[in-house]
């Protein structure tokens, strides 16, 4: 994967909800977009790795511990490691995440929209 990515058309491609989509790859990380809508995200960890959620359309609130931030669009926030959070949609959002490739998509929870695999949209 390389060359430019236009985030818009990529999200025309899909209205799945709660299945991120790979979009490009670098230094062991995959950038990926979600459709999320209604409060489905279980409250979970990832002992080793970083989340970042990037709202690109919507509004997104999410519980991070003992604190909860509201994101707009093109705002991001950063889950650090070792974390307990949830995300949770103001209606249909579109998020842009940054994190490992290896990263289990609810930690070790599993609920309804746990994926165990990702698709990766080609363009």
């Amino acid at each position: 994967m390389s060359g430019v990515v236009n985030i818009k058309e990529c999200f025309e491609r899909f209205e799945d909800l709660f299945s991120p989509k790979i979009v490009g790859e670098l230094n062991g990380q995959h950038v990926k977009l979600v459709r999320a809508e209604g409060d489905k995200v279980p409250l979970h960890t990832h002992d080793n790795e970083d989340e970042l959620f990037f709202v690109f359309e919507g509004e997104l609130d999410i519980v991070d511990g003992e604190e909860e931030h509201s994101l707009k669009p093109g705002e991001f926030y950063i889950v650090r490691r070792g974390r307990e959070h949830r995300v949770i949609p103001r209606g249909h959002v579109k998020l842009l995440l940054f994190e490992p490739a290896d990263i289990e998509h609810t930690g070790k929870v599993r609920a309804e929209i746990t994926r165990d695999s990702f698709d990766t949209l080609d363009f």
